[in-house]
This record gives C-alpha cells, sequence and structure tokens, in this order.
C-alpha cells in the first residue's frame, strides 16, 4: 500500500479576528459608502481606520485597512486633480471615473470582508 499523499496548506497561519474588530470594518466601508451622500463620513472613516488600525495588525482584517486608507487618499487626489481640471472639461470624466473607482473599491472591499478573505493574496 501506498501513503496518502499530504497537499501541504501554502497559506500562512493567521491571527484569529474578533467579531468586533470585522464588524468595524464593515461600519467603515458604510461610513465610505455614505459619502457620497454626506462627504464628511469619508474623512470620519479614514481617521477610524489610522486610530483602530494596531487592533487588526497581524490578521487578514488589516489588508482591508489598508486598501480604505489607501481609496481615501487615491479619491482625494484624484479629486483635487478632477476639480482643477474641472475648467477645461476634462476634469469632469476625471471625477466621473473617481467616482466609480471608489465604489467598485467600497463594493470588493464590503464583499471580500463578507466572505472572511483578504484585499490582497499572496502569490
Amino acid at each position: 500500500m501506498s501513503e496518502p499523499s499530504v497537499i501541504p496548506n501554502s497559506e500562512k497561519p493567521i491571527n484569529p479576528v474578533p467579531n468586533q474588530a470585522k464588524t468595524l470594518t464593515i461600519v467603515i466601508y458604510a461610513l465610505q459608502a455614505a459619502s457620497f451622500i454626506v462627504g464628511l463620513t469619508f474623512l470620519v472613516a479614514v481617521i477610524i481606520n489610522y486610530i483602530k488600525r494596531d487592533d487588526v495588525r497581524g490578521t487578514w482584517l488589516e489588508s482591508h485597512f489598508r486598501w480604505q486608507i489607501r481609496t481615501f487618499w487615491f479619491c482625494l487626489l484624484w479629486g483635487l486633480i478632477g476639480a482643477l481640471l474641472s475648467a477645461v472639461v476634462i476634469g469632469v470624466f476625471i471625477l466621473l471615473a473617481n467616482a466609480v473607482w471608489v465604489i467598485y473599491r467600497i463594493a470588493k472591499g464590503w464583499i471580500n470582508v463578507a466572505d472572511n478573505k483578504p484585499m490582497y493574496s499572496e502569490s
């Protein structure tokens, strides 16, 4: 008889995540989504990200916090560029593309956190 083959688990072990950290991550995605109605919530979301980042360090939720923070800063960058260029019409298209990109980032992040998946996969 041959020995059964063992398939090694290639994924790194990750620290367990407290339920409240996952809930907070979902709340931050909700704040980002609400920013399309009340813009200030985007700023509140990124402030919470920076304050609570140490609580999720070493867990799969750390990638979500990085994703959320990067979403804020790139949205701000492209929003400023779009606003400056709106006088020459191209800025309107930049602002529209920025809004679509932010919606995509919020949706993808929210889906991944609901599925307990990190945002970035290690290859």
